[in-house]
């Protein structure tokens, strides 16, 4: 028997954390942000995506301004009249292109049909105030 003395074993490795330990304040708050932002831009893609109604409405165009703090839309309003001499019936619009908008301006003062699509559930006014959104334009007689 040798006077040698027993080597000793090796060190353990500290275990380093996980990715998931090392980073957990980063995951939450992207969580928290990332999430919420994701299902607000699939809802607001399916809603404009997707048309409730269609169809056209006759009449006056009797206000159209452009509007908005950061998304700027234009918003009218069309005087419908069944016979002359009853009052109108006010139906709201929202125009989101500028060449449509300029055209209902040329021809304001005479009769005007309009052609919208209606979305419903859009969860901001940011696209237009109202669900009717006017794509097309045309003048009658």
């Amino acid at each position: 028997m040798s006077d040698a003395p027993a080597p000793s074993p090796a060190p353990t490795p500290q275990a380093r954390p996980g990715f998931a330990r090392r980073h957990w304040g980063k995951l939450t708050v992207f969580t928290i942000v990332m999430v919420p932002l994701t299902g607000m831009l699939l809802w607001v893609g399916a809603t404009l995506r997707y048309t409730y109604s269609e169809g056209t409405r006759t009449g006056f165009v009797q206000k159209l301004s452009r509007k908005g703090w950061l998304c700027k839309t234009w918003e009218g309003e069309l005087a419908m009249s069944t016979q002359p001499g009853t009052a109108p019936q006010i139906f709201n619009f929202s125009v989101r292109s500028d060449s449509v908008a300029r055209e209902i301006e040329k021809i304001e003062g005479s009769q005007v049909t309009l052609y919208y699509k209606e979305h419903r559930g859009v969860p901001t006014n940011c696209f237009g105030e109202t669900p009717y959104y006017v794509d097309g334009v045309r003048g009658t007689k």
